[in-house]
Protein backbone atom coordinates (compact mmCIF):
# COMPACT_ATOMS: atom_id res chain seq x y z
CA UNK A 1 0.00 0.00 0.00
CA UNK A 2 1.50 3.31 -1.11
CA UNK A 3 0.43 6.16 1.18
CA UNK A 4 1.30 9.83 0.75
CA UNK A 5 0.91 12.61 3.27
CA UNK A 6 -0.77 15.74 1.95
CA UNK A 7 0.49 18.19 4.58
CA UNK A 8 -1.54 21.19 3.28
CA UNK A 9 -0.24 24.71 2.89
CA UNK A 10 -1.71 25.91 6.20
CA UNK A 11 -0.12 23.09 8.17
CA UNK A 12 3.16 23.58 6.34
CA UNK A 13 3.26 27.32 7.04
CA UNK A 14 1.58 27.61 10.44
CA UNK A 15 1.26 24.19 12.09
CA UNK A 16 4.01 21.86 10.85
CA UNK A 17 3.72 19.81 14.03
CA UNK A 18 0.32 18.61 12.79
CA UNK A 19 1.87 16.94 9.76
CA UNK A 20 4.64 15.46 11.92
CA UNK A 21 2.08 14.07 14.38
CA UNK A 22 0.07 12.61 11.50
CA UNK A 23 3.11 10.74 10.25
CA UNK A 24 3.91 9.50 13.76
CA UNK A 25 0.40 8.10 14.21
CA UNK A 26 0.42 6.40 10.83
CA UNK A 27 3.89 4.93 11.31
CA UNK A 28 2.94 3.66 14.78
CA UNK A 29 0.13 1.79 13.03
CA UNK A 30 2.58 0.23 10.57
CA UNK A 31 1.91 2.52 7.61
CA UNK A 32 4.91 3.66 5.59
CA UNK A 33 4.28 7.28 4.59
CA UNK A 34 5.81 9.20 1.69
CA UNK A 35 5.96 12.97 1.44
CA UNK A 36 5.93 14.07 -2.21
CA UNK A 37 8.00 17.25 -2.36
CA UNK A 38 6.03 18.57 -5.35
CA UNK A 39 2.86 19.12 -3.28
CA UNK A 40 1.65 22.65 -2.65
CA UNK A 41 -1.69 24.25 -1.87
CA UNK A 42 -4.89 22.50 -2.98
CA UNK A 43 -6.19 25.82 -4.31
CA UNK A 44 -8.99 26.33 -1.82
CA UNK A 45 -8.06 29.97 -0.99
CA UNK A 46 -8.18 30.93 -4.66
CA UNK A 47 -11.33 28.92 -5.37
CA UNK A 48 -13.24 30.25 -2.36
CA UNK A 49 -12.44 33.85 -3.21
CA UNK A 50 -13.66 33.58 -6.78
CA UNK A 51 -10.37 33.01 -8.62
CA UNK A 52 -11.54 29.76 -10.14
CA UNK A 53 -9.23 29.74 -13.15
CA UNK A 54 -6.23 30.45 -10.93
CA UNK A 55 -7.01 27.15 -9.19
CA UNK A 56 -6.64 25.08 -12.35
CA UNK A 57 -2.82 24.81 -12.29
CA UNK A 58 -3.02 23.67 -8.67
CA UNK A 59 -5.44 20.89 -9.59
CA UNK A 60 -2.99 19.63 -12.20
CA UNK A 61 0.01 20.00 -9.88
CA UNK A 62 -1.71 18.24 -6.98
CA UNK A 63 -2.81 15.35 -9.18
CA UNK A 64 0.75 14.98 -10.54
CA UNK A 65 2.30 15.19 -7.07
CA UNK A 66 0.18 12.32 -5.77
CA UNK A 67 0.04 10.22 -8.93
CA UNK A 68 0.58 6.53 -8.28
CA UNK A 69 -0.36 6.53 -4.59
CA UNK A 70 -3.06 4.20 -3.34
CA UNK A 71 -4.04 6.64 -0.61
CA UNK A 72 -3.43 10.34 -0.04
CA UNK A 73 -3.97 11.22 3.62
CA UNK A 74 -4.36 14.71 5.02
CA UNK A 75 -5.25 16.06 8.47
CA UNK A 76 -7.59 18.59 6.85
CA UNK A 77 -11.25 18.08 6.11
CA UNK A 78 -11.25 21.33 4.15
CA UNK A 79 -8.59 20.16 1.71
CA UNK A 80 -10.35 16.81 1.29
CA UNK A 81 -13.59 18.65 0.51
CA UNK A 82 -11.76 20.87 -1.97
CA UNK A 83 -10.36 17.88 -3.83
CA UNK A 84 -13.48 15.71 -3.71
CA UNK A 85 -16.15 18.34 -4.29
CA UNK A 86 -14.51 21.15 -6.19
CA UNK A 87 -11.82 19.49 -8.33
CA UNK A 88 -14.49 17.67 -10.37
CA UNK A 89 -16.41 20.95 -10.76
CA UNK A 90 -13.27 22.74 -11.90
CA UNK A 91 -12.54 19.97 -14.39
CA UNK A 92 -16.11 19.93 -15.69
CA UNK A 93 -16.13 23.71 -16.05
CA UNK A 94 -12.90 23.71 -18.03
CA UNK A 95 -14.17 20.85 -20.16
CA UNK A 96 -17.43 22.67 -20.87
CA UNK A 97 -15.42 25.67 -22.00
CA UNK A 98 -13.40 23.47 -24.35
CA UNK A 99 -10.10 23.82 -22.55
CA UNK A 100 -9.56 21.08 -20.11
CA UNK A 101 -9.79 17.38 -20.84
CA UNK A 102 -6.47 16.98 -18.98
CA UNK A 103 -7.85 18.99 -16.06
CA UNK A 104 -10.96 16.84 -15.85
CA UNK A 105 -8.83 13.68 -16.02
CA UNK A 106 -6.45 15.00 -13.36
CA UNK A 107 -9.32 15.64 -10.97
CA UNK A 108 -10.91 12.26 -11.64
CA UNK A 109 -7.63 10.44 -11.08
CA UNK A 110 -7.06 11.98 -7.65
CA UNK A 111 -10.51 12.12 -6.04
CA UNK A 112 -10.94 8.42 -5.11
CA UNK A 113 -7.57 8.28 -3.34
CA UNK A 114 -7.91 11.25 -0.96
CA UNK A 115 -8.81 10.69 2.70
CA UNK A 116 -9.03 12.86 5.78
CA UNK A 117 -6.83 11.31 8.49
CA UNK A 118 -9.58 9.97 10.77
CA UNK A 119 -11.52 8.65 7.79
CA UNK A 120 -8.40 6.79 6.63
CA UNK A 121 -7.82 5.35 10.09
CA UNK A 122 -11.37 4.05 10.48
CA UNK A 123 -12.50 3.28 6.93
CA UNK A 124 -9.26 2.01 5.41
CA UNK A 125 -7.19 0.70 8.31
CA UNK A 126 -10.13 -0.30 10.52
CA UNK A 127 -8.57 1.45 13.53
CA UNK A 128 -10.79 3.12 16.12
CA UNK A 129 -8.28 3.21 18.97
CA UNK A 130 -4.86 4.75 18.35
CA UNK A 131 -3.81 4.36 21.97
CA UNK A 132 -4.28 8.01 22.81
CA UNK A 133 -5.28 9.15 26.27
CA UNK A 134 -6.32 12.62 27.39
CA UNK A 135 -7.54 12.70 31.01
CA UNK A 136 -9.54 15.92 30.72
CA UNK A 137 -13.06 16.89 29.72
CA UNK A 138 -13.27 18.17 26.17
CA UNK A 139 -15.89 19.62 23.90
CA UNK A 140 -16.45 18.07 20.49
CA UNK A 141 -17.41 20.41 17.67
CA UNK A 142 -18.52 18.65 14.49
CA UNK A 143 -17.30 20.97 11.78
CA UNK A 144 -18.99 21.57 8.47
CA UNK A 145 -16.68 18.98 6.93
Amino acid sequence: MRVALFATCVNDALHPSTAIATVKVLERLGVEVDFPAAQTCCGQPQYNTGYRRATEPLVRRTARAFEGYDHVVTPSGSCVAMVRDNYPRIGAGALAEGRGRDLSDAAASLVPHVYELTEFLVDVLGVTDVGAYFPHTVTYHPSCH
